[in-house]
Formats: structure tokens, sequence, C-alpha cells
């Protein structure tokens, strides 16, 4: 498929032995979702570095003048994290965080707060999945001590969070600029969901859950009271000259719901989700609101996240609407409108009839906006964990439950299957058989593990059982 220019910890020829041993298998009627599937914990692997203090996940594959030690970026961290909590082995991610925490003398990196990030929720949720508590306990200082770094360096007297666009990973916006300290949904979200997320860790550690819990509800009710904006019913950036809002609906609106942020009252913000004229576009879905007037006006290929789509915020804005069907009582999207928006994201991972990750796309004709070399494989978003927690709908917990609910539309396939899920010590199997005669263990929807039925139903529906 190429011309392997840039090799590192597992090469081409090592790729498949290296799935064989560490990732879930999926198999679906439609062979584009299974292609990519497959395609991107290929990609995964090839951002796997061995440096002199163990495992990293990089970026770029080429050299980047902005990044930290071993080319180390911090901006999608976060969703690193995600996608690589369903490896087999977790050596490769306890020693990416271990280095980004203490791979500088046994302090962080220097860039670690280079670019925004969830890393603290990002950590306690690949902990639903391994269930390693020893090491979220021990890395809990260092958690607490970014976090503290955080409100010194960016808090406002309001309480707040500020980022210029350009540090929220997200250049060249309508609402803001690269030198303009706005306080923002996206940045401000992240602090919440990194707050929760220590709160947890701490609890487990019986060491001061109750300030982060309090920290956490600070931040979630000035995000409904300062960044809301009535008039368009979305969380908006407010702008830091005349803290007026900056009236964009952009797609950081959609962040909150990332790590259940707002009440109920709020989701009215995903009546816009499907509106063509507004986010839904022929390749995918825009970063802003396709009917303002300053709507892609920065111009090509220079980052811009004026409405072209990126995969980084498409990926955030799925698993946020998973987080809406599945935790909030709403009436603005579906099961449709999931799968609609993910299968898009899947045929847009194509350039010249083959499998391809970049940076952005043009949301009409799904052109990739950056040179091959640069972009290609770029490691900046998730997918396989849409399909996990989203499409098939394994929802990690603390217990010793399961739960599987899947955002798949009724009446959509007759079969699929999520397989050799290693979740909890345990390994999962999760079936859809409409009519039991594809993988004969019965009709309907099962969750298995290590080869053991846990809970069974003749429909698409929500399933628990005890592990």
């Amino acid at each position: 498929m190429e011309n392997e220019n840039i090799i590192q910890a597992i090469p081409n020829d090592s790729a498949w032995p290296w799935m064989v041993k560490n990732i879930p298998l999926f198999e679906c009627p439609q062979k584009e979702l299974e292609e990519i599937f497959y395609y991107r914990w290929w990609t995964l692997r090839k951002h796997i570095k061995k440096t002199e203090q163990g495992f990293v996940f990089t970026e770029f594959l080429v050299p980047r003048t902005y990044a930290d030690k071993y080319n180390l970026i911090a901006s999608a961290l976060g969703h690193h994290i995600y996608e690589s909590r369903w490896l087999h082995d977790k050596k490769y991610m306890d020693d990416d965080l271990t280095i980004w925490y203490r791979g500088n003398d046994g302090k962080p990196l220097k860039k670690i707060r280079f670019y925004s990030g969830w890393n603290a929720d990002a950590i306690y949720n690949r902990y639903l999945v391994n269930a390693d508590k020893k090491f979220v306990i021990d890395l809990l200082p260092d958690l607490a001590s970014d976090y503290a770094g955080w409100e010194q360096e960016k808090k406002l007297p309001n309480g707040l969070f500020w980022q210029y666009d350009v540090r929220d990973a997200m250049e060249e916006t309508i609402s803001g600029g690269r030198k303009e300290k706005n306080p923002r949904p996206s940045i401000n979200s992240y602090m919440y969901g990194n707050a929760i997320g220590l709160a947890k860790i701490a609890a487990m550690a019986n060491d001061g859950s109750n300030i982060y819990a309090a920290k956490a509800d600070s931040i979630k009710q000035l995000v409904e009271q300062k960044l809301w904006n009535s008039r368009d019913d979305f969380f908006e950036v407010r702008k830091e000259q005349g803290d007026t809002m900056a009236n964009v609906r952009e797609e950081t609106g959609f962040v909150p719901w990332y790590f259940n942020l707002p009440d109920d009252h709020y989701n009215t913000a995903w009546k816009t989700i499907a509106d063509t004229t507004a986010f839904c576009a022929p390749a995918g879905l825009t970063t802003a609101d396709r009917s303002h007037p300053a709507f892609r006006t920065h111009g090509c290929c220079k980052c811009e996240w004026d409405g072209a789509v990126w995969p980084f915020a498409t990926s955030q804005t799925l698993t946020a609407m998973a987080n809406l069907l599945n935790n909030y009582k709403q009436g603005y999207v579906t099961n449709n409108n999931y799968f609609d928006l993910l299968e898009t994201y899947t045929k847009s991972q194509y350039w010249k009839g083959l499998p391809y990750i970049g940076e952005y796309l043009d949301e009409k004709t799904g052109e990739w906006l950056k040179g091959e070399e640069r972009s290609r494989y770029y490691n900046h978003s998730t997918f396989n964990d849409l399909i996990i927690t989203g499409l098939v709908g394994l929802r990690p917990r603390a217990d010793n439950m399961i739960e599987v609910n899947p955002l798949l539309p009724a009446g959509k396939w007759d079969w699929f299957c999520l397989d050799n899920i290693l979740y909890h010590g345990k390994i999962i199997t999760i079936i859809w058989d409409k009519t039991g005669t594809k993988y004969k263990r019965g009709r309907g929807l099962s969750v298995w593990a290590d080869g053991k039925k846990l809970a069974s139903a003749d429909k698409l529906v929500k399933l628990t059982g005890k592990i």
C-alpha cells in the first residue's frame, strides 16, 4: 500500500503479529467500516515510538519544530488515551503517560501544557477499561500538580479558563485568534472533565476528592451561565474584549457533552447537528456554522478551523453525541443521526481509493487539505473507540457490571460481532445476530465474557450483566 519511509517501533512487516496480540476484532456488513477499523489500528501502531525511557505515541510521523522531546505534541493526547485504552498490552500507554508526566528528570515534559487537554479525564476513562487502580493512583500527584498549573496559568478572576485558539489546537477560528485570550467551551469543558477525573481518582486514593468535585461544579455553573448564548441556543466563545459573546456557533459548542457537563435544558444545541445549513456538510461535520458570513474565509491549507472538517473535532462530537444518547433525556438526535455521521466520517477516510487519515478536509468535496507527507497517518482523532463505545455500545464502568447499549439503528444490519475486547481482565464478545444463523450463538444481541454468556435479548436494546 505504501512506501514505508518512516519506521518507528513496529514496522509494517510486523504489523499483523502485533495486531493479533493487541486489538479487538470487528465484523459487520459494511466493508468500509471494517476496513477503516483495522486501518486505524494499523495506523496507530505506526505512531508507537521506542525511546530510552520507554514507548511513546507521536502525533506526526514527520518531525515538528514545535514538538516536545521525542517529537511529542500534547494537543491530541486525550484522543491517544481513549483510542489506545483498548490495546491488550497496556505498557505502551503506561510508558507514554509516565514519560509525559515524569520524563524530564522526574518532572513533566516542558510542553505538557502547550496545548489544552483532557488528560486526567482520559486517564480515568482508561482505568474504566483496564481496571488498573494502582497506576492511576500512583499518577494522582502528577495530575493534581498539572491541574494546579492550568489554574495558575489560564484561570481568569471570574473562574473560567482562557486559551488562544491555536493552543486549543484550533487555530484560525471565526470566534478568536492566535493572540486572543478568550474563554472557550473547549478548554473549560476539558478542565471540568479533568476535575471530575481527579475527583474519582482521589476518591479511590481517599485523598481530597471533594476539592475536585467542587471545582468541577463551579466550572459547570460558569460554563452554563457565561458560555451559553441564549440567542443561538449554543455554547460559544466569550470574547476577551468587551466580555461579550462571539455570536458564532462552532463545533466546540458540542464538547461539553463529551464530559456530560450540561443539564438537559441545554440539549437544544443539538438541533443543529443534522442541519445542512449549520454543521452537516457532504464530507462531514464542519467546525463552524455554514451559515455564518465568515465561514471558510481564512483561506485553504493554513490550518483554518473556520469551517473545514477536522477528524479531531468530529471524533469529539461523536463521543459527545453517544453520551447524549446514553445519558440524557432529549428529542433532538437519534441513533440514525449517530450512524449517518459515523458513516460519513468513515467514508471521508480515503484518498485515491485507499484508506487515509490526515489533518482536515474540504467540507463539500472531501479533499484532504494538507500535503500527503506531512499529514498522512495523522494521529489526531479517534475512530475505533467510537465503534466500540458508540456503535456497538460497550459503556465502560468502574463496577463489576458490563453495560452494552448499541447505537446501531434497528433494521440497519442483520449481524455484527465485536470480539477479543480486553475489559476488566476478561475477553468480551458482543454479537448481534438477528436470525441466529450467522454466528450460531442464538438469536438477537448477546454479551459474553471468556466464552460465558452474560446477557442477551432478541432486539438491539441496552443489556447489563455481572462480569
